[in-house]
This record gives C-alpha cells, structure tokens and sequence, in this order.
C-alpha cells in the first residue's frame, strides 16, 4: 500500500526514475517546451520548479546543487543565464502543462510543460494588456474636448502639408 507516498513512481526503480526526471528537466530548460505523457510532466513540475527557484541565486553553490540534479553543463549554464533572469520577480509558478490529447498508440494522455516566461503568445499578449491599461485616461465630461483638439491639429497639419 502506498498510504502517504505523495511520489508518482512512473513504473520505475529510483535511479531510473532520477534519470528519466534529469533528462526531461535538461530539455525543457535548454528547448522551453516538451511534449510528454500527463503523468511524467507532472512529476517533472515538481521536480524541476525547485531547481529554478535556486537558480535564482546565482553562487558557486547553488550552481553545484542544480548540476547534481541535472547532471549536464548547458543545461544549467543555460539556466543560470537564460532563464534566472526571466523568473526574477516570479514568486513560483515557473511552468505550465497543457493537455495535448491522447496519443495513438498507447492512448496514454498526453500534455505540453513549459517554461510559463518564455511562451511569446501569452507574455506578448500580457505585455500588450498592460501597455492598454496604462494608456486609458478618463473622458470628462464635456463630451471628449480632447478628441476635438486633436481633430483640429490633424487638420491645422494637413493645411500646412497642403500648402
């Protein structure tokens, strides 16, 4: 009986289980986004949010703790390079899993984990939402005296190219 034991094992011994979760961390840091089965994305939430909350300081030690879980130089010097800075103000939260469906073979469910800063539709979107919000003045009550305004700039300009 497993009363308790809140680690999804994946049908595997500790060491390969360490491995498979190691592997998939290094290719969701260095590609952003993997597509992999429901259960293993995850495990590999928990796994790996850890690592880039460490990666957030950037000293000798946690870089020795994040390459013992990793386990590969690229994976972590882009870590530290890449994705520390994106997720500097982040409280937490660093991934996202999207279900894809189910795969044709097996129908095992299948999802998407990535990197939440480095999806371009949802943090360009974001980067727009707030550049509107920032933008929006409150009308008075005259009935909008600076629409007029700039009405007749427009027109004193275009006046002035037509000459």
């Amino acid at each position: 009986m497993r009363h308790g034991d809140k680690i999804n094992n994946l049908g595997r011994k500790t060491a390969h289980r360490q491995a498979l979760l190691s592997n998939l961390a290094c290719a969701l840091i260095e590609n952003k986004r993997i597509f992999t089965t429901l259960a293993k994305a995850k495990a590999l939430r928990v796994y790996v949010e850890p690592i880039i909350t460490k990666s957030k300081n950037d000293t000798t030690h946690s870089r020795r703790v994040a390459f013992s879980y990793l386990g590969s130089k690229t994976a972590v010097s882009s870590l530290f390079k890449d994705v520390a800075s994106k997720v500097a103000e982040r409280n937490g939260g660093y991934t996202r899993i999207i279900k894809t469906g189910n795969r044709q073979g097996d129908a095992a469910e299948m999802a998407m984990i990535e990197l939440v800063d480095f999806n371009d539709i949802y943090t360009n979107n974001a980067k727009v939402a707030e550049a509107g919000k920032a933008k929006t003045t409150r009308r008075s009550r005259s009935g909008g005296t600076a629409k007029k305004a700039a009405a007749k700039k427009g027109g004193a300009e275009e006046a002035k190219t037509e000459e």
